[in-house]
């Protein structure tokens, strides 16, 4: 039997949405945390564009140098980090040829796990355009970014989801780790969100604010909040969490339950990519298939997840609906429900060391259960 941190993973990126630990649960919707605890006075900052010096434009064989700063990013081509290859290896620079020869050992089983740990800022929004740049032209289909930032820049956030928003990738907060500020408009771009680390939210600050008054601060932060709304609904976010951001003072940090984030719409498949993958399997794949499917999982749900609760049993009983079903399709056998489960089984797997359990086998599919 596969590690549970794996099988969960696989199983909430192919099929439902992940359940938080009670421990992130119990937090209530008043908390706030201590200043020293989670507030560095650069969390949620908002640039003024016209101070920011533009970067040299990218050519298409070379890209201008740049450093990660505030953070450090590692590789994996696994989900389970509690093995002997944990995080993976630490990316040692940006320069296209690092990029490659640290994605290469992905491609064989076509899944990339990034662990980024520091701020967001447009160092990392440039990470993550050159990481998808790579990884899809090494047909690395699979993407997870496992976070753990406590924020930056609202401006390099935007930046940053909107890339995300267009290459295929998962955001996953795991246990331990936060996504606060800036990191929740980061998270909120993944085409599924996965929520076991906390997740809160506080008001920005302008760093270049020249206001004297109250009136003033609101009317510089005003376009910056509209640009912010607008952003959540492309992504299928509620823009009640730009509202609530407003009420939390920059000192502080209030995290959002379970509940919540459901309610916004930041945990579990993204709803405007869960609509547009419907609209491209309507097309690909045929209005009968998008109904077999919507009809699977939800007899998944009602059937094999309340009588279910080992990882094992879950996917035996969601093998034994595909059949009833008509699954594998096989005009559309990749966009079929569970055919991550198939992939994986279909990976080599990895030769254990000596005197140690065998690596994970499995492959997660962003996207792949919608």
């Amino acid at each position: 039997m596969l590690p549970k941190s794996s099988w969960s993973l696989l199983l909430c990126l192919g099929l439902v949405a992940c359940s938080r630990p009670e421990t992130a649960a119990q937090v209530t919707a008043d908390t706030e945390l201590p200043v020293a605890a989670v507030v560095d006075g650069n969390n949620l900052v908002s640039i003024n564009a016209a101070d920011v010096e533009a970067p040299p434009p990218v050519r298409s064989k070379q890209w201008h140098d740049i450093e990660l700063d505030d953070g450090k990013a590692f590789i994996s081509c696994g989900t389970d980090y509690l093995d002997e290859t944990g995080d993976g290896e630490q990316l040692p620079a940006l320069d296209r040829e690092s990029i490659e020869q640290a994605l290469q050992p992905c491609q064989e089983r076509g899944l990339l796990r990034v662990r980024y740990t520091g701020k967001i800022n447009p160092a990392f929004s440039e990470m993550m355009r050159r990481l998808a740049t790579v990884a899809d032209a090494q047909q690395i289909p699979r993407r997870i970014l496992d976070l753990d930032s406590s924020g930056g820049q609202v401006e390099a956030a935007i930046v940053a989801g909107d890339s995300i928003g267009e290459s295929n990738w998962t955001i996953w907060v795991r246990e331990g780790s936060i996504c606060h500020s800036a990191c929740v408009f980061v998270m909120a771009a993944g085409d599924n969100r996965l929520i076991s680390g906390k997740v809160g939210i506080h008001r920005m600050m302008r760093i270049s604010s020249k206001a004297t008054s109250r009136a003033e601060l609101n009317q510089e932060l005003q376009e910056v909040y509209d640009n912010v709304k607008d952003y959540l609904q492309r992504n299928g976010v509620a823009v009640g969490v730009a509202d609530l951001m407003m009420t939390v003072p920059n000192r502080s940090v209030r995290l959002l339950t379970e509940d919540e984030l459901k309610q916004f719409g930041l945990d579990g498949t993204n709803a405007v990519q869960d609509d547009l993958d419907r609209i491209k399997q309507m097309r690909k794949c045929g209005d009968d298939f998008v109904r077999r499917k919507d009809a699977f999982l939800v007899a998944f749900d009602q059937q094999c997840k309340a009588e279910a609760n080992e990882m094992e049993a879950l996917v035996a009983c969601g093998q034994a609906l595909k059949e009833k079903y008509g699954f594998p399709d096989e005009t559309c056998p990749e966009e079929s429900p569970l055919s991550e489960i198939d992939t994986a089984m279909m990976l080599p797997t990895p030769a254990p060391p000596a005197a140690t359990a065998s690596a994970p086998t499995a492959a997660a599919t962003p996207g792949a259960g919608r």
